[in-house]
């Protein structure tokens, strides 16, 4: 993989991992709230290991990202 599609593998997941820990923490704080008492540090927690999970699925890869394009040789 060439570095340009690196930083942008890297860009596109920052974003994707960043979207899920903002959506695990607001779920997260809501689902508390409901139950009467937000508990913090369950709160963070439960959201940085959702980031570091997208993280981690981005790996297997991005549908964002288009796919690499192959080259072929006339006469194969």
């Amino acid at each position: 993989m060439k570095k340009r599609n690196w930083k942008e593998w890297a860009k596109r997941a920052g974003v994707r991992a960043i979207k899920t820990t903002a959506q695990t923490f607001v779920a997260t704080i809501g689902s508390a709230a409901v139950l009467g008492a937000v508990n913090w540090p369950i709160v963070f927690s439960a959201s940085a290991l959702a980031g570091i999970l997208s993280l981690a699925t981005s790996v297997a890869g991005l549908p964002e990202l288009p796919e690499p394009k192959t080259q072929e040789t006339e006469g194969e």
